[in-house]
């Protein structure tokens, strides 16, 4: 008779036997993963490199104003708190995988009352009486995950853990970004409403001219109509500004969860350029900091542990099985040592007709992994696109600014020529107020694009990762889950 050891032994080797049978369909069309290291921007956009945009990077706007409102943010957004949770479900479902791969006890009882037939196998007494039969036992089984399979769900379970992760750091990213474009354009609103107003008493001052040089003759109707007309437009520029204004606060106030405390105490800021920097050459280190494409090849990886979990499923299923308990047919004899059953041993499952499911699974989970490739290979080239296309509007709006630099000088050696020239008995009031308007206009015109650099910047920003770090971020957090394995 097989001793327990020997009987594992003699399945372990029919096991071994059985999976050289085993019949794995080939892989014939996994896609490519984009190499990183052949990712380039095009030749044509330089930007001067001042460093990596912090962690926090929003504060090198050196606007404390600013900085509260996106603490406030990042604490109590209801969009975190949704990427968190979906956290939290990943989590879930990795303990639950991880439970799967350790062992298992059970405790079972069992009371019945039979009657064996009395025209059946069993002759009397047996036969034609009725008798009970009182169980207890416990059961406790192992899977030995010879080939892996439990170990690749758990990596796979992993990997969506630390998708989700990333998730939630690209949502943080896009709630401070979110959050600074808003602050910007609502400060960029009550500057220009200040220099329009400035505008309107100046426009005004000209009405008042024209009407003056029509009462003594001097001008013409259509001049004081012109004036007017620009009076409204300027009139209406500001009203237009106001509405802006009350959208963005509004807009601010849902980013912050309703909560309107921290909005009723802002004030008109001049904000800072933030400094930007764009290698030419996009290889692993910056890529990395994209939590999105973080995301991606995090899936894709956990897709690569599905494909070895289908794999397994091929092979032998071997589970080490014991089971101690007591049997009687009698109540008062369960305890007595005559009623103890003891089992040990292994228990071989190996599929041999399962009408193509195996196979039906790992073709689903590759073509799941080659969707998932497609995807990532489809983010990379959207970094690729998103970093030259914030870098080329920084680009752009930098040399617009330069121009309106410019023309900002040149307006004011005009007024200062209209200035002197007026005060020498030379020109007229009208020729002053419209070189001082032409100033402010300009003024004007610096201030909307000053605030389109901002935008621009902060795209820049979101495009290069923010502060991300590549998957160092998440590093402690996976390293304290794979102890678990």
């Amino acid at each position: 008779m097989h001793t327990p050891m020997k009987l594992s032994l003699s399945v372990l080797a029919l096991s071994l036997s059985l999976a050289g049978c085993a019949s794995i369909p080939p892989d014939t069309q996994q896609l490519p993963q984009q190499d990183l290291a052949t990712v380039q921007l095009a030749a044509d956009i330089h930007l001067a490199s001042e460093g990596w945009p912090a962690a926090q990077w929003w504060r090198q706007f050196q606007d404390d104003q600013l900085d509260q409102l996106i603490e406030q943010a990042l604490a109590a957004s209801p969009n975190l708190a949704v990427a968190n949770a979906r956290i939290g479900s990943a989590l879930s479902a990795f303990d639950a995988q991880h439970a799967e791969r350790g062992p298992r006890l059970d405790l079972g009882a069992n009371a019945s009352r039979q009657r064996y037939s009395g025209n059946g196998l069993m002759p009397a007494p047996i036969g034609g009486n009725y008798y009970n039969e009182v169980t207890v036992g416990v059961q406790a089984h192992y899977d030995l995950d010879w080939w892996g399979r439990h170990k690749a769900q758990i990596a796979a379970s992993l990997g969506e853990v630390n998708a989700r992760r990333a998730e939630y750091a690209m949502a943080e990213q896009m709630l401070a970004a979110e959050i600074a474009r808003h602050y910007f354009s609502m400060q960029n609103g009550w500057a220009r409403m200040d220099n329009l107003h400035a505008l309107v008493a100046l426009q005004q001052q000209l009405v008042v001219d024209k009407e003056k040089r029509i009462a003594n003759g001097l001008g013409v109707s259509d001049d004081h109509l012109s004036a007017q007309t620009r009076l409204s437009l300027l009139q209406q520029q500001i009203a237009l500004l106001e509405t802006q204004v009350v959208t963005e606060r509004e807009a601010l106030r849902a980013l912050l969860g309703g909560d309107s405390s921290a909005l009723a105490s802002l004030q008109p800021r001049q904000a800072q350029a933030l400094p930007h920097a764009l290698p030419g050459k996009l290889g692993m280190e910056l890529l990395a900091r994209r939590p999105d494409l973080q995301a991606a090849r995090w899936r894709v990886q956990a897709s690569m542990s599905k494909i070895e979990a289908a794999q397994a499923s091929f092979y032998p299923d071997i589970d080490l099985g014991a089971s101690f308990g007591l049997d009687a047919i009698k109540l008062g004899k369960l305890l007595q040592s005559g009623s103890r059953t003891l089992f040990i041993g292994p228990a071989l499952s190996l599929p041999l007709f399962d009408s193509g499911r195996l196979q039906a699974q790992l073709a689903g989970a590759r073509s799941e992994r080659n969707e998932l490739i497609a995807d990532y290979n489809q983010n990379v080239f959207n970094v690729v696109r998103d970093v030259a296309q914030a870098g080329a509007r920084v680009q752009g709006v930098e040399n617009q600014l330069r121009l309106q630099q410019e023309n900002l000088r040149a307006s004011e050696a005009q007024l200062r020529n209209a200035n002197a020239r007026l005060k020498q008995g030379l020109a007229d009031r009208a020729t002053q107020l419209n070189a001082e308007m032409t100033v402010r206009g300009q003024v004007d015109l610096g201030m909307q694009l000053q605030n389109q650099r901002q935008d621009a910047e902060i795209s820049l920003t979101v495009a290069l990762g923010g502060g991300y770090r590549g998957s160092s971020d998440f590093a402690a957090s996976a390293n304290t889950i794979t102890t678990k394995q």
